[in-house]
């Protein structure tokens, strides 16, 4: 595994050249590296007699989770086997930036990657300060913080040790999610709203199934049926409001979008409160002034949710789902969204 790290890093450090700054992408290895280095193997964790009563029950809960992953046929790898510190509960400052009249996202171009509609920073001054400059320069920005992130089957990714304080159902989630990425990654110009996606529906409906058939979880199935409606009900509120902006856009002037896009704003955010959200999870959405870059981050993780509920319900489960779903994008690479609503169509 060293190995293999040592040979990404220096791809990254050639790479740098082409296209991406050398000092952020040799931070960007450097702090990848620190976490591989700090792994201990999750075996190892729970053999230490002192070891917190709530923290070996949450491990042994991640390595049931992954051994999960593995049976639906998600491919584990070594991902979550080991536990790794780091110095803060977040671990990225995600930056994500649009046009003010407009939900196409600014876009980045990364070594392996390609172009992509965020950058990560792991120091929130750099990420202010770059989200400053593209304000300067008319777009909206948004930055979120992240307290973890998947490297697609690079390397064998550790549970972090801050992510024991989430609950388990968020724990199982979290593990299922990642390890979907590593098993599918559609390419094209919707590829990450749609692979973020589809790995948000892979989380909490695998989740859900995961405590069903456990005889001692019904509190925590319920649970994980809670957060996937949330998801569902806030996602549905998300692309409403989307779909209001883009015809927006399309139909008004600049100077006239710019006017009506606050209304609009304004309006959602009074009827958020009235949303028949179960859980805390989205709360404080109705506080957050929002903007274009706001909304095409929450876009990128809530796309088509219910689409994918609905085959699921159809064939059977996750395992079906997924195989159509993939089948469907991997046939229509530039439109996976399009191809898969239009082939759950015409199932008649």
């Amino acid at each position: 595994m060293l190995r293999r790290s040592l040979t990404l890093l220096l791809a990254l450090f050639v790479l740098a050249s082409t296209g991406c700054s050398p000092t952020y992408v040799i931070r960007a290895g450097y702090e990848e590296a620190k976490i591989l280095w700090r792994r201990e193997p999750i075996s190892t964790v729970l053999t230490r007699p002192d070891l917190e009563p709530e923290v070996r029950k949450k491990l042994e809960l991640v390595l049931e989770a992954r051994q999960y992953a593995k049976d639906l046929g998600l491919d584990v790898g070594g991902s979550f086997t080991t536990l790794s510190y780091v110095d803060g509960p977040t671990m990225l400052y995600v930056l994500t930036a649009t046009p003010r009249t407009s939900l196409e996202p600014h876009t980045w171009w990364f070594p392996i990657v390609g172009r992509v509609p965020y950058k990560g920073f792991f120091d929130r001054t750099l990420a202010e300060a770059e989200a400053e400059s593209l304000r300067g320069r008319g777009l909206d920005t948004s930055i979120r913080g992240a307290s973890a992130f998947s490297t697609l089957g690079w390397f064998d990714d550790p549970l972090l040790r801050h992510q024991l304080v989430a609950d388990e159902a968020a724990l199982v989630n979290l593990v299922l999610h990642e390890t979907y990425h590593n098993t599918f990654y559609a390419k094209g110009p919707q590829s990450t709203a749609f692979n973020e996606s589809l790995a948000t529906f892979v989380g909490h409906r695998a989740a859900i199934d995961f405590f069903a058939a456990r005889p001692d979880s019904t509190e925590l199935a319920t649970l994980a049926r809670v957060a996937w409606e949330d998801e569902r009900v806030f996602a549905t509120f998300i692309q409403t409001l989307g779909n209001r902006l883009k015809t927006l856009y399309a139909e008004q002037d600049e100077a006239t979008a710019l006017m009506q896009r606050d209304v609009i704003f304004t309006d959602a955010q009074a009827q958020f409160p009235s949303l028949p959200l179960q859980g805390k999870r989205f709360e404080k959405f109705d506080e957050v002034k929002l903007n274009n870059a706001m909304l095409l981050q929450s876009l990128l993780y809530t796309t088509d949710l219910d689409v994918f509920e609905a085959i699921a319900a159809r064939l059977g489960g996750v395992r079906p789902a997924l195989d159509f779903i993939e089948a469907a994008a991997k046939a229509e690479p530039a439109d996976p969204f399009g191809a898969v609503r239009r082939a759950f169509a015409a199932l008649g």
